[in-house]
């Protein structure tokens, strides 16, 4: 089973799958920190991303790196993502750490390094959580945005929140949003989530809470909620020069905070 993890490097999150809603649960310290307003914010922002079933999504964003003398080093990325559920996928990505394009099919799932012009291809399951769960089993590798498509799905593990609370009104790229911000063990993050009929995530930041230095992810999020693709999108080609390889399979993970 796939746990939603929220990370500072390539993937973080949110996602649709079947119906999950989260609980508002007050701390006994501090009832006023778990706001119900902000829990049912991620349930009914869940919610209408489950009714998705073909999008774009470009995210725009820059990760903090901590050296090991404690100094912070900042790196960008951007992410064109589109996906086609249940069963199609590909991402193509450009960051300070390289490019790589991330594409499957329903059937195979491919990985391209543009830089070095090495690829990678298995077999793949039928569906994009399955796909996720060998993914991340088996290679240890996580799908760029992969939780915007898994939310509440089958087998993830929903995050244990330890406070939830509204910020207020703000703006995001002109964009009118309600900025909440949330915190679990060993993670705080916030999200502005696009207000009206379509409660979109137009952004997130999140700040490691286990390391001294407190590094944070930044991602600014742009939708196109009707895509224009067709089968060649999700169709890998290498280069006529690229090297193949395998795979390596993953060696045992440390257990990492679940979102």
């Amino acid at each position: 089973m796939r746990k939603l993890a929220v990370l500072t490097g390539a993937a973080f999150l949110f996602a649709a799958g079947l119906s999950t809603t989260l609980k508002a649960q007050a701390p006994a310290d501090d009832p006023t920190k778990m706001e119900p307003a902000a829990v049912n914010a991620l349930n009914e922002m869940g919610a209408y991303l489950r009714t998705l079933k073909d999008f774009q999504v470009q995210s725009t964003g820059t990760s903090e790196i901590v050296l090991t003398d404690g100094q912070k080093v900042q790196l960008a990325q951007t992410t064109n993502l589109i996906a086609k559920l249940p069963d199609r996928l590909m991402a193509d990505i450009v960051s300070d750490q390289g490019a790589k394009l991330y594409v499957y099919d329903g059937k195979t799932f491919s990985i391209l390094s543009r830089d070095d012009n090495y690829y990678a291809t298995v077999p793949a399951p039928g569906t994009l959580l399955e796909v996720a769960n060998v993914l991340d089993d088996k290679y240890n590798i996580e799908l760029p945005l992969v939780d915007l498509f898994l939310w509440g799905s089958p087998g993830s593990t929903l995050p244990k929140l330890t406070s939830a609370i509204d910020i207020g009104s703000s703006d995001v790229g002109g964009i009118t949003c309600e900025h909440y911000a949330y915190r679990q063990e060993g993670l705080d993050w916030q999200v502005w989530i696009q207000k009206g009929s379509h409660p979109l995530p137009k952004k997130m930041v999140l700040t490691t809470m286990t390391d001294e230095a407190r590094p944070q992810h930044t991602s600014v999020l742009t939708w196109n909620l009707a895509p224009s693709y067709n089968e060649a999108t999700f169709a890998f080609e290498p280069p006529p020069d690229a090297h193949k390889i395998s795979f390596a399979s993953a060696l045992p993970k440390k257990k990492k905070e679940t979102f």
